[in-house]
């Protein structure tokens, strides 16, 4: 394994990140199609073999059991001082006010939290999963940097946001000496890439790298055009692409062309475009199974072509935002659908009855 700086940071990372969205008790919320423990530390423990040190987790995932899944694989599995975990807060994680966003009570809160799920004393890189337009930036960054310097976070993170947001929170840490944001998680594949227009062009003048969420559009890009799988079913939602269905499909079938002539697997094809791209440090590759993992592995000994990557680009169309990247209320209803959880609920303790 080649490992790599992150950014202009001296954090090494392996060039594949192990994404744990699917690692988590199903029963306690999003995602329904989540791996158990058992079956979660199998691949932990492949991802490991094969030198790869780097995971992707959040406390949404299962509501803390993906966190907590993913702890106890890398203590039974790993050096702690090897390996580098990544995690997100934002989204609701319980009823009532005060249980989501980027609040310092909100992160002071959370952080705990996950360092507990996770049964780790520091967590490598944490990451504001989205932006939270109900709090002051300068509230949540003064709050993240002040976790850095308590030492329970090494590097800090963001995800997707508009590019004159991102660019508004480097200048206000930068300007106060606050921690900066080292990396950018969003979302970039051959059928979204919108975040060329502004986003990467920011990120490599401020030298930050991005690490790539659904390097393959949830799975498409690694099937035929039309395929279907169990989790697709239950995803349903979030393909909203039939304005570009005509130029997704000419990808899609151009992938498959490529992957056929050089006689390798889709998904390596695709991961190998992304490559690349230097402001990408790794995609997160969200595994169900060892195959997924071994892949990933293979497409990094694949360099496309100008021509294969001219092929590729060609048929692109440009898509509108469905990531709720621009849209607070959007992302609300999504974050309360994924977790159950709802602000507008207030939890009461009830207190035993004095006899």
């Amino acid at each position: 394994m080649q490992y790599a700086k992150l950014g202009r940071t001296g954090l090494d990372i392996s060039p594949i990140c192990i994404g744990c969205m699917g690692f988590g008790d199903p029963s306690r919320g999003y995602p329904s199609w989540s791996l158990d423990e058992e079956a979660s530390r199998r691949l932990v423990r492949h991802a490991l073999e094969a030198g790869i040190n780097f995971f992707d987790t959040a406390n949404l995932y299962s509501n803390g059991s993906s966190e907590e899944f993913l702890g106890r694989s890398l203590k039974d599995f790993a050096h702690r001082e090897n390996v580098v975990i990544a995690t997100k807060l934002s989204a609701p994680m319980r009823d009532g006010p005060n249980g989501t966003g980027l609040s310092r009570k909100a992160i002071m809160t959370e952080v705990d939290m996950s360092l507990k799920r996770l049964g780790t004393d520091y967590i490598d890189l944490y990451q504001i999963h989205r932006r939270d337009r109900t709090t002051p930036w300068e509230e949540t960054l003064e709050a993240l940097n002040d976790i850095v310097k308590a030492g329970k976070v090494r590097y800090l993170g963001a995800s997707s946001m508009r590019a004159w947001e991102f660019g508004k929170a480097l200048h206000l840490q930068k300007s106060n000496g606050w921690a900066r944001f080292v990396s950018m998680q969003d979302t970039y594949n051959l059928l979204d890439r919108e975040e060329e227009r502004e986003m990467h062009a920011l990120c490599i003048d401020e030298g930050v790298q991005t690490i790539v969420y659904s390097p393959l559009n949830r799975g498409r890009l690694a099937r035929p055009w039309g395929a279907i799988t169990a989790r697709a079913e239950t995803e349903a939602v979030y393909n909203l692409g039939a304005a570009t269905a005509d130029s997704d499909k000419l990808i899609v079938d151009m992938v498959g062309a490529i992957a056929e002539e050089r006689g390798v697997g889709r998904s390596m094809i695709a991961l190998a475009w992304l490559r690349r791209n230097p402001v990408v440090a790794a995609p997160i590759v969200g595994a169900l199974k060892a195959d997924h993992i071994d892949d990933a592995l293979a497409s990094l000994s694949i360099s496309l072509t100008d021509d294969e990557a001219a092929r590729l680009e060609a048929p692109y169309t440009p898509r509108l935002d469905h990531q709720g990247v621009s849209d607070p209320a959007m992302l609300r209803r999504a974050a309360e659908a994924a977790t159950g959880h709802s602000i507008s609920r207030l939890p009461v303790r009830e207190l035993s009855k004095v006899t």
